[in-house]
């Protein structure tokens, strides 16, 4: 889970992240397969965070090039740093925007992996893509839908709501968009985009242990977690996993598992 791509707000980890995102680099290389990749493409990749995913596109397009964008200086810095440019040819980063896109007809393929949900309209974004989009070209984005890591969020708006920590959470709105197809399709349309598929697609995240989950709930709950003074921090993640792990125990092989859906979208500009 990627965050805030239309206003960089939340202060990215990037190593941490990095470590702790095991679930969405499978995930995401799943979507890549999906592709179908020519091998010639110019590719534009939307919130791609450490660079790692970028990077395995652009090795399945050794005569085309991928460009990743993300509105995080630590994430575009340490994909710099990663797969610096006089090693990889075909591949660039860029700090950017995802709701003021600034591309006229430069790729063929927009792709994006646990990015959006992170802006609350995503219209503009789509405008932005179907801009970036040379004609025939196609989009394949999965991020958080409707119904996304239920579970999770219960166990949080408890905690927000007790008089332990309710008092850090004045005015708090839901930061995240887990979109229904619907809602998307409309979306798409609008932007001038013809929806080619539109579905949400139940998922099992694992984490390894109390840890594994503890590294996920610190490197992707921000909204939550930094409204807790740093000296709490800790304390705080520490309740929502022990809270989730009280109703939802570990496997036989200490594995943690979390319920999470996934909208998947597939368009393309005529």
């Amino acid at each position: 889970m990627r965050c805030d791509m239309g206003k960089n707000v939340h202060q990215w980890n990037a190593a941490d992240y990095s470590r702790n995102s095991s679930g969405q680099a499978k995930w995401a290389l799943e979507l890549a397969d999906k592709l179908k990749l020519k091998g010639n493409e110019s590719l534009l990749d939307i919130g791609c965070g450490d660079g790692k995913i970028s990077a395995e596109l652009a090795r399945r397009l050794p005569s085309g090039r991928v460009l990743g964008l993300d509105s995080s200086h630590d994430m575009i810095d340490l994909a710099c740093k990663t797969f610096p440019a006089g090693q990889n040819p075909n591949l660039s980063f860029v700090l950017g925007d995802a709701s003021t896109l600034n591309f006229d007809s430069e790729f063929d393929i927009l792709f994006s992996n646990a990015a959006l949900h992170w802006i609350p309209d995503q219209q503009p974004v789509l405008y932005g893509v179907e801009c970036a989009l040379r004609k025939g070209g196609r989009l394949l984005f999965q991020m958080g839908g409707h119904g996304n890591a239920q579970k999770i969020l219960e166990i949080c708006n408890k905690l927000i709501s007790s008089s332990l920590w309710a008092q850090y959470f004045a005015e708090f709105a839901f930061p995240y968009s887990f979109l229904k197809p619907g809602k998307y399709k409309e979306m798409l349309v609008a932007a001038k985009l013809v929806p080619l598929r539109v579905e949400l697609i139940p998922k099992d995240m694992q984490q390894k242990g109390r840890d594994g989950l503890a590294g996920w709930v610190r490197t992707t709950w921000m909204p939550y977690t930094e409204r807790i003074p740093d000296s709490l921090r800790e304390d705080f993640v520490s309740a929502i996993v022990d809270s989730y792990l009280a109703e939802n125990p570990l496997d036989s092989d200490g594995n943690a598992h979390l319920g999470m859906v996934r909208l998947e979208v597939e368009a393309s500009k005529p």
